[in-house]
């Protein structure tokens, strides 16, 4: 039986004219709906497209063969969107991969929200710190950053995430403040080590101008993880380079404050991920919007960016 994905790709390329015009309808790349395009052509045995640098069009076979499997293509969608429904409403069972000190603090707390929204849905989360397989563990979404997108996986991203120089106010007594990256390692520092690679992370740090600059602190504490980094920071035992949502609080708070305010370190955004745009369930589409739903009422977009100061 040929893949659902495949034929979308198929169907949407000979729609729009081209694989980017339906890579940006389906949420993949464009090398991913032409490697979809290409597979279903092999399977079948026949070229359904003529290619060129600048045109798309269907072979006398992709005419025919379009022709036979549209109507079909959508009826596959509604019948997959009516049967994660319950009485027209999104039901199922939801599971969800998401990083441990991020999904507790922001996302969980929303999690009464939604479930009141949406009754006949329940929540099965995991909360840890690798990229999962979508298709093959079974998630419905993962919400993190840093996953290597591959054809199959749609990434809408929900918010930048830069990297702050912070410490405690009483770390901070007697001591003048630093203005820019370089100054940080004059101080005692607090170091990311990385569990894959087993080394200490170094970060580049930029300004509003664009200007770049190496931001190395002394290695006086070295941790494997941002929880407990933040609690060092707080614990008054020196000056460290965490990302926006893990700090943010704390800033709010006072307990720590913000130091060569003027710069910052692009970590990538964080986005949630899930296999198939169009084909999604309903309980998988509402969660996705719910999530993108919170994160602009929350205005993390900006709170999370590190280049607002």
């Amino acid at each position: 039986m040929e893949s659902l994905a495949n034929l979308e790709s198929f169907v949407r390329s000979a729609e729009l004219g081209s694989f980017s015009a339906a890579a940006r309808r389906l949420g993949l790349t464009p090398a991913g709906v032409s490697r979809n395009v290409a597979a279903l052509e092999r399977n079948l045995g026949v070229r359904l497209f003529h290619r060129s640098t600048r045109s798309l069009t269907l072979t006398e076979e992709g005419e025919r063969f379009l022709g036979s499997v549209r109507g079909n293509l959508e009826a596959l969608q509604h019948a997959i969107a009516a049967a994660s429904s319950k009485d027209g409403a999104p039901a199922g069972t939801l599971r969800v991969s998401i990083a441990p000190a991020f999904g507790i603090e922001y996302i969980l707390p929303r999690l009464p929200e939604f479930l009141a929204r949406y009754p006949h849905i329940k929540a099965d989360w995991s909360f840890e710190n690798r990229q999962v397989d979508l298709v093959a563990e079974g998630y419905d979404v993962a919400i993190g950053g840093g996953f290597e997108l591959t054809a199959d996986m749609v990434a809408r991203s929900l918010a930048p995430v830069h990297a702050v120089a912070v410490a405690s106010p009483a770390y901070m007594e007697g001591r003048i403040a630093p203005r820019n990256p370089e100054e940080l390692s004059e101080m005692n520092g607090i170091v990311m080590r990385s569990d894959f690679t087993g080394r200490v992370r170094h970060v580049m740090m930029r300004d509003a101008a664009g200007r770049e600059a190496s931001a190395r602190l002394r290695e006086s504490i070295v941790l494997n993880d941002p929880a407990a980094i933040r609690a060092a920071a707080l614990a008054g035992l020196g000056v460290t380079l965490l990302s926006k949502p893990d700090v943010l609080t704390a800033l709010d708070s006072g307990a720590l404050v913000r130091l060569a305010p003027a710069w910052y370190a692009d970590m990538g955004p964080i986005s949630i991920y899930y296999a198939n745009r169009t084909l999604l369930p309903a309980k998988t589409r509402v969660f996705v919007d719910f999530v993108a739903e919170v994160f602009a009422r929350e205005n993390w977009p900006e709170r999370f960016a590190g280049s607002l100061g």
